[in-house]
């Protein structure tokens, strides 16, 4: 994965505007174009109290992304005695993508229907590095409603010479039964194996539980959020009411959530740049191989 260039050019502030209205989006995209950011101000002071306020303003940019708090603190803590801090971030991300490529390739057999909702650049990576091995399937994938971000999928699948059928968020139980397995990426991940991801990705695993369709998580492992193991929650984004009818009629509340939690009992299996690993045993892991992230 390559950050976008365009986030290579922005300021500190535009950066944080990005993230804030989805201009930039993803997880890992997101983390990249914060790191880049804080390593901006950090260039150009020496003043802890600007640092520690470009920090707040990054992190406050989006309320569910552990990629983004993670990526920050290992720049915060690392900065003085590795200049390049950002440089490394960006790294892991990368390296991490063609390894997550390369096992989750393998879950995708030739004929299948591989079924996907909203947008993640690991997914993404997934099914290109199969079509690239010159496995024949098809992708079926989910507008994403109401930033549509399933349209940046089916774009970028369609691009690489992926079959994609593309529809509407509530004809998605319907497609399912014809998949054959079901993809989706992760923003948070939680002691507990609970993955967060965009809202509707619940109602569509459940749907696979139930019709023994397996369900992977494709999440890099650095989407952990340490805080879990001491009892907090993530907490969920609710997004401006506009986004869903922004002329509403008085007396109509808009209810908008950004995400959801999906339970670990009805995932098959997590898809990370360390392994895949049932849910639940994640966090055993994740320890191992990056203690520092496990507070």
């Amino acid at each position: 994965m390559k950050t976008p260039h365009a986030t290579h050019k922005m300021t500190h502030a535009e950066i944080v505007k990005g993230i804030k209205e989805l201009t930039i989006q993803g997880a890992e995209r997101i983390a990249i174009a914060a790191v880049d950011a804080l390593s901006q101000v950090m260039a150009a002071t020496k003043d802890p109290k600007k640092i520690q306020k470009a920090y707040k303003e990054l992190v406050e940019a989006r309320a569910t992304e552990p990629a983004l708090r993670n990526s920050l603190n290992y720049c915060m803590a690392n900065f003085k005695k590795d200049k390049h801090c950002a440089e490394t971030v960006k790294k892991h991300f990368e390296d991490s993508q063609k390894k997550m490529a390369e096992y989750g390739a393998k879950k995708i057999l030739d004929g299948m229907i591989v079924f996907t909702h909203c947008h993640s650049s690991t997914v993404e990576s997934i099914l290109i590095e199969a079509h690239r091995q010159g496995k024949k399937f098809t992708v079926y994938n989910t507008e994403t409603r109401p930033r549509y971000q399933g349209r940046k999928t089916a774009t970028a699948l369609a691009k690489a010479g992926i079959k994609v059928v593309h529809m509407v968020d509530s004809a998605g139980r319907t497609a399912m039964k014809k998949a054959d397995i079901f993809l989706y990426g992760c923003d948070s991940l939680s002691s507990e194996g609970k993955t967060i991801n965009k809202i509707g990705t619940e109602a569509l695993a459940e749907f696979c539980n139930k019709a023994r369709i397996p369900v992977y998580c494709c999440t890099n492992s650095w989407k952990f959020n340490p805080e879990t193991v001491y009892g907090f929650d993530e907490t969920i984004e609710e997004r401006d009411p506009k986004e869903v009818w922004e002329d509403a009629p008085k007396g109509v509340k808009i209810f908008n959530p950004a995400f959801e939690v999906i339970s670990p009992d009805i995932i098959t299996g997590v898809i990370t740049e360390i392994g895949i690993f049932k849910p639940e045993n994640m966090v055993n892991r994740i320890a191992v191989v990056y203690p520092w992230l496990v507070k």
